[in-house]
């Protein structure tokens, strides 16, 4: 095989690997923040994967602009969610939380389902099919497009969790949950801002995604264990850490599709996640307990 085909397929990898650490990392700041693992969180992405093609096939708007209204709406949908049902299970058994959850994925996948039948829709941009050229290597327009955006997101989120004054509520939640109340901060309705953010980033994930391949309501459950994949990787609770298991998760499941088959390369993902919990449990740049 030849030096472009390895280096095309290693860029796409890690192109495609930021999209996926951008989901990871709505996944992450939920967990990091309100201790909740949130099994709708492929169907979340999925939701917001679908809204990008209704736009782009009934209004023509590109996927990169429709990221913030799906934000917006997915948002609210996070905040409403968290602050009407979740809040009322914080202190519950982790066990009642993970049936909740798996009820309202089953509730999004199945709804999708009902909506948009099984079969797979696209976006279809101008530059669907172009792509940029350095020296040997091919680049999809696409995959750069996806990746600039999640990049700028993650940066977004990073800002303001460190410099706005409700992401610095919001940390203090996540330290210590007690001492947050205590000073007079509302915890949950922190939480639910929090929960909502991380709606919102996978939303803007999935728009991304859109771009790259083609939706199907199949895909939630999916992403939801690839999403944990990553965070177990990177490390729970750490934005960057989400970033960085994502291109690993990229670029492995790239490479396996070219040296060992397509269909094998969650195979690899896997074996990833292993050799991480043997070797440094906590994550790549997860804290040690």
């Amino acid at each position: 095989m030849s030096f472009s085909l390895y280096a095309g397929t290693l860029s796409s990898g890690i192109l495609t690997g930021l999209v996926y650490g951008l989901a990871a990392m709505g996944l992450s700041v939920i967990f990091g923040v309100v201790r909740l693992v949130n099994f709708a969180h492929g169907e979340m992405m999925v939701l917001g994967m679908f809204a990008a093609v209704l736009l782009a096939t009934a209004w023509g708007i590109d996927p990169l602009l429709s990221a913030l209204p799906v934000a917006a709406l997915l948002f609210a949908a996070g905040y409403v969610l968290q602050r009407g049902l979740l809040n009322r299970f914080i202190d519950r058994p982790d066990h009642q939380q993970f049936i909740l959850l798996l009820g309202v994925a089953m509730i999004l996948v199945n709804s999708l389902m009902m909506v948009f039948g099984p079969d797979a829709r696209s976006t279809n941009v101008a530059y669907g099919f172009d792509a940029f050229f350095i020296g040997e290597i091919t680049l999809d327009k696409t995959r750069v497009y996806a990746a600039t955006g999640a990049l700028a997101v993650a940066a977004a989120l990073y800002s303001f969790f460190r410099f706005s004054r409700t992401g610095i509520a919001i940390r203090a939640c996540a330290d210590n949950q007690l001492g947050a109340a205590v000073v007079g901060l509302d915890v949950k309705g922190l939480y639910a801002i929090t929960f909502g953010i991380g709606a919102g980033v996978v939303g803007i994930a999935g728009c991304l995604m859109s771009l790259v391949i083609d939706v199907r309501p199949q895909l939630a459950p999916e992403y939801t264990l690839l999403s944990f994949i990553i965070v177990i990787v990177g490390g729970l609770g750490s934005m960057g850490g989400a970033l960085l298991g994502g291109v690993l998760i990229g670029v492995s499941e790239a490479l396996a599709g070219i040296l060992i088959d397509p269909s094998r390369k969650q195979m690899v993902s896997y074996a990833l996640l292993i050799l991480v919990l043997l070797v440094r449990p906590q994550g790549l740049l997860g804290k040690r307990a």
